[in-house]
C-alpha cells in the first residue's frame, strides 16, 4: 500500500520550481560545488558557479570537468522540470574560451526537442562579462518515475 500523498502545482512554473527544490536538496554534487540556481522553468534552467582556486588545472584555468559538471547540472534541472525522472543518455561539450579564477560561470540549458522519452538540450556557458566559454549538448532519457512522488499539475487533477 502506497503512503504517497498528492501535491498540486498550480502551473508549469510552479511544477518546475518544486521539482528543482527537491532535486537541489538531494544533489550533493551541485551543492558541493556551490552552484546557484538562478532560474528554472519548463524545459530550461540557469545555474551559476564561482571558479575557485581549487578548480584550476595546471594551466591556471578552470578544469574542463568543472565546466562540464556545471553544464550537466543545468541540463539535469531543465530536463527534470516536468517532474519526470530524466537522466542523461549522452553529452558532449566544446570548450571555446578558458574560465579563470574568480569568474562566475553561468550555464543556461534549453530544451531543443522532446519526443516521447527522448530530449535534446543545449547549454551555453558564459562568464560574468557575457563571453562564451563553452557549448554543451545533452540527450535525455525519461524514466518511469517522478522526482517528487505524487506531484501533479492542478489542471490535471481528477475532480471529485
Amino acid at each position: 500500500m502506497s503512503t504517497e500523498t498528492t501535491q498540486f502545482a498550480k502551473d508549469s512554473q510552479h511544477m518546475a520550481e518544486l521539482t528543482a527544490a527537491a532535486m537541489f536538496a538531494s544533489d550533493a554534487a551541485t551543492r558541493g560545488l556551490n552552484m546557484q540556481i538562478a532560474h528554472v522553468a519548463e524545459g530550461t534552467a540557469t545555474l551559476s558557479m564561482l571558479i575557485r582556486p581549487d578548480m584550476l588545472n595546471g594551466h591556471k584555468t578552470c578544469h574542463g570537468g568543472y565546466l562540464f559538471t556545471l553544464a550537466d547540472s543545468a541540463f539535469a534541472f531543465a530536463c527534470n522540470s516536468r517532474n519526470h525522472v530524466t537522466v542523461a543518455a549522452g553529452c558532449s561539450i566544446e570548450f571555446l574560451s578558458p574560465g579563470r579564477e574568480g569568474d562566475v560561470i553561468t550555464a543556461t540549458a534549453t530544451e531543443q526537442s522532446l519526443t516521447g522519452r527522448t530530449g535534446i538540450y543545449d547549454a551555453r556557458l558564459t562568464n560574468q562579462h557575457g563571453q562564451l566559454i563553452a557549448l554543451f549538448r545533452g540527450k535525455s532519457h525519461k524514466l518511469n518515475a517522478e522526482v517528487v512522488p505524487g506531484l501533479v499539475l492542478q489542471e490535471n487533477a481528477i475532480p471529485n
